[in-house]
């Protein structure tokens, strides 16, 4: 027990217990309130990337059922052109050359007037 003073000994003695116990309760609740900020920090990590993952998954489904629709929509005979010029290899200036005959042809059995101003 404290001395003797003008105050009540006993009163001295439990404020004295008091601060005791608060400083010593201190490092405990510190590192309990770590535990929990680093619980909820962790926590709201993996919801966030759940979440970009979600929206990931949802834009690449939407860019899938893009070009899934671009590709059922192309016409047929201009997609087999397009592949057999790409897979022949074929120069631009021989593929014009080719449409220009065609075109010749198809002007020659309408007997329609050559275009380009020839004869």
């Amino acid at each position: 027990m404290a001395e003797n003073t003008w105050m009540n000994s006993q009163i001295t003695d439990a404020v004295t217990q008091t601060n005791v116990k608060v400083l010593g309760d201190a490092p405990a609740e510190s590192m309990g309130m770590l535990y929990q900020m680093m619980a909820q920090s962790t926590g709201m990590s993996m919801q966030n990337m759940v979440a970009n993952q979600q929206h990931k998954n949802s834009i690449d489904s939407a860019v899938v059922t893009g070009a899934v629709s671009l590709l059922y929509t192309l016409d047929t005979a201009t997609e087999g052109k397009a592949t057999q010029e790409v897979l022949s290899g074929n120069p631009v200036a021989e593929t014009m050359a080719a449409l220009k005959g065609t075109l010749a042809g198809f002007q020659g059995a309408n007997n329609s007037p050559k275009f380009g101003g020839g004869t």
